[in-house]
């Protein structure tokens, strides 16, 4: 499966060729559309409309506070393709950027999708990695939709 990524402004757009090159062809990143400075609510509604995953390191906007307590961007859309929220205990540097994207990558090559979905990648200070998948919005949240 491959997936339309969109590296969100606060992530470097190195991130696209890494995608590319993991065969994400339709990559691409804020920047390069574009929508850099497009406010949350104005750049969900372009996700959407272009079926793009977004990836963001920008998580709480668009995933609220996590499972439990969503809320922010995605949670407010009855369909999506899905979000990426990369999260570090430490400094969100390059490298770091380049470290976890790839574990994201690794984890995309075993999915069909994300449709509603997110799945949150967090580094902690003791440099070990949690990966998780949850419903984004809850799945009861739009019942009836």
């Amino acid at each position: 499966m491959t997936f339309r990524l969109l590296i969100d402004e606060c992530l470097s757009p190195d991130l696209v060729q890494l995608a590319v090159a993991a065969g994400h062809v339709e990559s691409t990143c804020v920047r390069n559309r574009g929508w850099a400075g497009t406010k949350d609510w104005q750049l969900i509604e372009q996700v959407v409309a272009n079926d793009y995953t977004l990836v963001t390191h920008n998580s709480v906007d668009f995933r609220g506070q996590g499972p439990g307590s969503l809320g922010g961007e995605h949670a407010k859309q009855p369909i999506h393709a899905g979000l990426i929220c990369l999260n570090s205990a430490m400094v969100m540097d390059l490298d770091r950027q380049l470290d976890l994207f790839q574990l994201v990558l690794q984890e995309l090559a075993s999915l069909n999708d994300l449709v509603n979905q997110a799945m949150e990648v967090f580094e902690l200070e003791d440099g070990t990695v949690e990966l998780e998948i949850y419903d984004i919005p809850e799945s009861s949240q739009f019942t009836g939709v």
